[in-house]
């Protein structure tokens, strides 16, 4: 353990030293685990940032709807993170660093009675200081990360020893965890939790009105080297099917300017969301945050972003739980299991290029195709666990 220690430290002025560069004094108490408490025993629930948080969203819900006098505490990496833990009504507070007296101090304030870690948040002096039962939703260790383990000594034997229960979400994680030292009787229910997304009810009455969902199709979080692909397999596309018509939503909306000089140097026209222009062009920039759940339910056809990239892909689950038919790339690291069932199934259209994007977009041309593929993509992405028997097995172990 003198490595991690020493690693840690490391990292833990390298966070003060740019708090305190920034005069953010809320910061550094919170990252030390000082500042104001709320009293009563607490569950710490702890997710790296808005993903992993919105991941656990209906495992939190789901959690205050069974107990409603259970108090919560969530701390995430990231102020962005909090601030949506916030939104929720939730108590929130910065991430404490990982050093075993602030984790004690964590502990000890907030009278932790269990801590839960979202996906591969695992800390080591926090699991191992807690007072109480630890567990892990949607627990992902990659063949990567169970190497970088391994460079600690038995410090992940320690730690794992030490779960009261994991949920894996998938099963070559459960693996992993069993052979680094897991307790056989702490292995869960193999559960991702992003296929209990749920699409929120938002409507904007313009847009649906201005677009046909059969012959409008969504690039979805796309990355750099990606939107020239998309608006190729456009342009080709086009040419079977004139009326055609592109939703383009970049990851990074700050991007959106670079975009739109590309949109136009291909051609089409272009409004963009962000200035309330009205969506009447070819190309619709959608380049504002938070409002995906907008723009699924307008476009039978979906190509999942990141997946042409080394970016790893972003998730089906959201798309798939609007009924579009799915198309991807090559790159799904970050989500192998469901796509890969995905493939495998033939409820999805994996393309390698814009021309085979173009050529994808050709063969599901009719919307009951779109419907066809939709459907069979929320089939095979079903989860065989409801959130609430899940949550059940997480109060077995923390009541």
């Amino acid at each position: 353990m003198p490595l991690y220690r020493l690693l840690v430290s490391l990292f833990a002025l390298w966070t003060l030293a740019r708090a305190a560069l920034r005069g953010d004094g809320t910061a550094l108490r919170e990252r030390l685990a000082f500042g104001p408490v709320e009293p009563g025993p607490h569950l710490w629930l702890h997710a790296a940032s808005n993903g992993e948080l919105a991941s656990a969203r209906p495992v939190i819900e789901a959690l205050r709807r069974a107990r409603p006098d259970l108090a919560i505490l969530v701390t995430c990496n990231s102020a962005t993170g909090v601030a949506l833990a916030r939104d929720w009504g939730l108590t929130a507070r910065l991430a404490p660093l990982d050093l075993a007296h602030v984790a004690r101090r964590m502990h000890r304030r907030w009278q932790v009675t269990a801590h839960v870690a979202m996906e591969s948040e695992l800390w080591p002096h926090r699991v191992l200081t807690c007072p109480g039962p630890v567990l892990v939703l949607g627990g992902r260790l990659s063949a990567g990360t169970a190497r970088g383990w391994r460079a600690f000594g038995a410090l992940q034997r320690r730690v794992l020893g030490r779960l009261a229960w994991v949920s894996a979400q998938d099963a070559a994680s459960l693996e992993r965890y069993r052979e680094g030292g897991l307790p056989p009787e702490a292995a869960g229910p193999v559960v991702d939790l992003k296929s209990f997304y749920a699409p929120p009810d938002l409507h904007d009455p313009a847009l649906e009105q201005a677009f046909v969902r059969g012959s409008t199709w969504l690039a979805a979080s796309t990355h750099p080297g990606e939107e020239e692909i998309v608006l190729d397999a456009h342009r080709r596309a086009r040419r079977q099917e004139p009326d055609l018509r592109l939703i383009l939503a970049p990851r990074h909306p700050r991007r959106a300017d670079e975009i739109e000089r590309m949109i136009e140097a291909a051609g089409p026209s272009c409004a963009r969301r962000s200035r309330g222009e009205a969506p009447r062009a070819e190309v619709y920039l959608a380049d504002t945050l938070g409002e995906m759940a907008l723009f699924y339910p307008l476009a039978g056809r979906v190509f999942i972003g990141g997946t042409l990239t080394d970016r790893g892909g972003h998730t089906p689950y959201e798309p798939a739980a609007f009924g579009a038919a799915l198309l991807h790339g090559p790159d799904v690291a970050n989500f192998r299991a469901p796509f890969a069932a995905l493939d495998a199934a033939g409820a999805a259209l994996p393309v390698e290029n814009a021309a085979g994007l173009a050529q994808a977009l050709g063969e599901l041309r009719a919307p009951a195709e779109q419907q066809r593929l939709g459907a069979a993509a929320q089939e095979t992405l079903a989860s065989g666990q409801d959130v609430e028997s899940l949550v059940a097995e997480v109060l077995q172990r923390v009541d």
